[in-house]
């Protein structure tokens, strides 16, 4: 009876044992998990920006040269395109409290809760 007890505790310990293996193995995978999708994340999200940032550019320049071309000067081109932008950047700091701010919350919001619910989805399977 002593021999299956100790038998018993020696398994119930291999098993403990096995158990917190297999968690702290599981955790390590999940950590590598969320790392590399904030990382896929970060790369997919400033690769977009740095190309949207170079066609605005380019698209300024082409706007500019084509009213330059209109006007007959480069200045004046140039210059018009330039008040287009700083009376944008004015619209945008009088509204940016009341619904840019609201829209880029909501956004993030929205982002991660579908996040969210995809790493639901993916538990169930």
């Amino acid at each position: 009876m002593q021999e299956n007890k100790d038998k018993s505790i020696e398994d119930l310990v291999d098993d403990a044992k096995g158990f917190l293996d297999a968690r702290v193995e599981y955790t390590r995978l999940y950590i590598v998990e969320k790392a590399s999708k904030i990382f896929a994340d970060l790369v997919t999200s400033t690769a977009f920006i740095v190309c949207f940032i170079l066609a605005f550019l380019f698209g300024s320049v082409t706007l500019a040269l084509y009213v330059s071309d209109l006007l007959g000067s480069y200045a004046g081109g140039f210059g018009c395109v330039s008040l287009f932008y700083i009376l944008l950047a004015i619209i945008v700091y009088l509204t940016k409290d009341k619904y840019i701010e609201k829209a880029i919350i909501n956004v993030a919001i929205r982002k991660y809760f579908d996040k969210l619910a995809d790493k639901e989805e993916d538990e169930k399977l």
